[in-house]
């Protein structure tokens, strides 16, 4: 158990677990990319350059709010 704190409700200890991004090319999880959303001449998302950091989402078994922390650089 954990000692992360729901910023909802206050309990302690939130369930860990994960957000899945299943669109095309997808690694199987969700990142958060540093800067301002810029897009591309295409309308992609421009991404080139700049951190990635993986996306962890904990759960909070009393009220079910979820908790997303970008703590790991990919």
């Amino acid at each position: 158990m954990n000692d992360f704190k729901c910023t909802q409700c206050g309990e302690v200890g939130l369930e860990p677990g994960f957000v899945e991004d299943a669109g095309q090319s997808s690694q199987g999880y969700l990142r958060w990319i540093a800067g301002a959303l810029e897009r591309g001449p295409f309308g992609g998302a421009k991404r080139i350059g700049r951190q990635r950091w993986q996306v962890d989402a904990y759960r909070c078994p009393r009220c079910a709010h979820l908790e997303l922390f970008a703590a790991q650089e990919i």
